[in-house]
């Protein structure tokens, strides 16, 4: 081989040997660039992992409070039916009572007229005649009370003789 062409030959080698480095270091600066995004990857997907968790955890947090907001108006609306029904029946008692005392203020004006000042001598005369009667008729029983007792006296002695002769 002549010296040019084993000079040629030469430079070949040193400009595949070029090539042959230049890739090197490009094969090195592509596999740091893969090896930073995978890196890069992994913290993007562990902060997807982050964000997906809180994201659940907000979702669920939401699904309590929902529940809990729910809950809470059942519980209002079964205290607006109670204080509901409470003011129902205050409101008919007030009536009743209404109603009592109305009907208190009416006897009392006829207990007025009827035993007011103007009136009350002929209803005390009335009262001691009723009393000077019932006592009248309290001795008449007290009397008859006496004479059956007396009677019955009388027949458990006739009993008693009647039936100590005939035991003995």
């Amino acid at each position: 081989m002549s010296s040019t062409g084993k000079r040629a030959l030469e430079e070949e080698i040193k400009a595949i040997q070029s090539l042959g480095d230049s890739l090197r270091k490009e094969l090195e600066t592509v596999q740091i660039e893969a090896y930073q995004l995978e890196e890069n990857h992994k913290e993007k997907e562990e902060l997807c992992r982050k964000l997906q968790f809180q994201c659940d955890e907000s979702e669920r947090d939401s699904a309590r409070q929902i529940e809990q907001n729910k809950k809470r108006d059942e519980l209002l609306e079964q205290y607006r039916c109670e204080i509901q029904e409470i003011e129902l029946k205050q409101r008919k008692q007030r009536m009743k009572f209404e109603n009592q005392l109305l009907q208190l203020i009416e006897q009392h004006k006829n207990l007025f007229s009827v035993f007011g000042p103007q009136r009350l001598p002929d209803e005390i005369r009335s009262a001691e005649n009723t009393k000077l009667q019932l006592l009248g008729t309290v001795q008449a029983k007290l009397a008859q009370l006496h004479i059956l007792d007396e009677k019955l006296e009388e027949v458990k002695k006739q009993t008693q003789q009647a039936t100590t002769p005939a035991e003995t």
